[in-house]
């Protein structure tokens, strides 16, 4: 601040010389201490202008330089111009899309391949998704070393019968034990407590939502499997050899039934069968056939009923949960551990 001061003072006793020529000795030597001041004053102030001005353009110039601007003001970019256009290249060679994206796995389109003949019991429609309340099964080891004869008797007495769900000739794997009891036995079966119905997206959460609200809180039952049935589907495009819930599991399953109902009817969706008959299905056949599936079940419970064993079911098992099925994605509406 000094040499800036001294400088300007300078160059005001200059033009105080000059005015001392007209002015008296008493009004010079007064102007000049009342100029002093005023200079010393006006020094003072544009110093502390230009030293503010100064540090602003320090400032900002930081500011310009630092990496950490935010989003709204973005970095200035120090790069030569043709790294933007490698980038550009680099995006637009991208691959696009696969097509699967287009087609999620879980709508019915991912199923729109018929197998073993077999029709679909509603029509493709795009956004609709198949759903599916049932109680799963699974038959105990012991238990399939038993049924598994049973089944060789049943492919025997009518050959074009197929593992549910496996679309394989029964009678095929008839020749190896291990695999018979592996792929027709060791599966996952299913109670169905309502229809398999299409419904809409929007309608997923609630339906799930509902479910476990009303079929959370479950206690847990054993069922038994107690006698061979044929049932046929409402299109009677196919047979099926089941066992049915006849006694010990009935009534417990039937509540669960009526509970899925009152759900259904709030989604607008088709109630279960009015008088249901719970059950697993083992194997299947094409068409209507019940005629020859009929005589095959009375001799199954005729076998069943000679047999070794002195109780009356087939087999048992204990209540292990209910769950929802929509498309391909499994929820889990109330779960026992498997015992």
């Amino acid at each position: 601040m000094k040499p800036a001061t001294c400088r300007q003072i300078s160059t005001d006793q200059r033009s105080e010389e000059r005015l001392g020529d007209w002015a008296g000795p008493e009004s010079g030597e007064e102007w000049r201490h009342k100029h002093n001041r005023l200079s010393c004053e006006t020094d003072v102030h544009e110093s502390e202008t230009e030293l503010k001005q100064r540090r602003m353009e320090a400032l900002i110039a930081s500011y310009g330089d630092s990496s950490s601007d935010s989003d709204a003001s973005p970095p200035r970019s120090k790069q030569p111009r043709h790294n933007n256009s490698n980038t550009e290249e680099q995006s637009i060679c991208l691959p696009p899309p696969p097509l699967a994206l287009l087609d999620p796995p879980n709508s019915l389109g991912y199923l729109e391949t018929d197998h073993g003949g077999r029709e679909r019991s509603f029509p493709r429609v795009e956004g609709n998704f198949a759903l599916h309340v049932f109680i799963p099964v699974h038959i105990p080891a012991t238990t399939r070393k038993e049924l598994f004869h049973y089944l060789k008797k049943a492919a025997s007495l009518l050959p074009g019968l197929h593992v549910v769900d496996v679309d394989i000739l029964l009678n095929n794997l008839c020749k190896d034990d291990q695999k018979l009891e592996q792929v027709a036995l060791g599966r996952e079966f299913h109670i169905s407590l309502g229809r398999t119905v299409p419904i809409r997206a929007h309608q997923i959460d609630s339906m799930v939502s509902m479910l476990c609200q009303k079929l959370q809180s479950q206690k847990r039952y054993w069922i038994d499997f107690s006698k061979w049935e044929v049932f046929v589907n409402d299109d009677h495009t196919r047979s099926f050899l089941s066992m049915e819930v006849a006694a010990c599991g009935l009534a417990e399953i039937t509540r669960q039934i009526n509970a899925v109902n009152e759900i259904y009817r709030l989604h607008n969706l088709p109630e279960f069968y009015k008088d249901p008959r719970p059950h697993i299905s083992l194997a299947w056949a094409l068409g209507d056939i019940s005629h020859s599936l009929k005589p095959l079940v009375e001799e199954l419970n005729r076998c069943h009923a000679n047999g070794s064993s002195s109780q009356k079911r087939i087999f048992t098992c204990k209540f292990s949960g209910i769950e929802c099925k929509i498309g391909n994605k499994t929820y889990k509406i109330c779960k026992f551990p498997l015992q």
